[in-house]
């Protein structure tokens, strides 16, 4: 059975997890090995009505169903860690959440007794680069102001639509670090 309603956007329960089951179709239209990258999520009708040429911009009309709009931000950059750029980052109010999609390598649980003790961080990527059980996995986070969270995971070996996993607690790390930028 198709995932897909006729017009091609993603069922879903709730709006936050159509915003990440689109901003996760949007990554993989770009490919692998893409940089980590950052939305806003507006409410569509607040933005149609506060902001039309953006909205306009954006291709979205009164046809738009969604509720919440990804508008993805700038570039982040390449050499700044994760968790200290988002420390950086402040939202204005009509900003009802936000979302982050980042490509990351994993290996699985039974790896975790042969890691080798005390390599530094750099030495650990190493490792698990060259780990024959690894996995590429492209997280696609989203949470909202009041603390709703919805992640969705696709691994590169079984890059289809069909294959990706959601839920809430699947990325809490980045969760959290995502929820941090709602915070004054």
């Amino acid at each position: 059975m198709n995932n897909l309603p006729v017009d091609g956007t993603p069922l879903a329960a709730s709006p936050l997890t159509r915003a990440v089951l689109e901003i996760d179709e949007y990554a993989a239209g770009l490919g692998w090995d893409q940089p980590a990258r950052l939305f806003a999520l507006v409410d569509t009708a607040q933005l149609r009505e506060q902001e039309p040429s953006l909205a306009e911009q954006l291709g979205i009309d009164d046809s738009t169903t969604a509720s919440l709009t990804p508008v993805e931000q700038d570039e982040i950059p390449a050499d700044a860690p994760l968790d200290e750029f988002l420390a950086t980052i402040g939202w204005p109010d009509a900003v009802a959440g936000c979302a982050m999609t980042v490509e990351r390598l994993m290996l699985p649980p039974s790896a975790e007794d042969s890691v080798p003790e005390g390599m530094d961080e750099a030495q650990l990527a190493k490792w698990v680069a060259g780990h024959p059980d690894r996995q590429e996995v492209r997280m696609t986070v989203a949470v909202l102001r009041d603390g709703t969270r919805e992640s969705a995971l696709r691994l590169r070996e079984k890059d289809a639509t069909s294959e990706v996993l959601t839920g809430s607690q699947l990325v809490p790390g980045l969760a959290d670090a995502l929820s941090a930028t709602f915070e004054s």
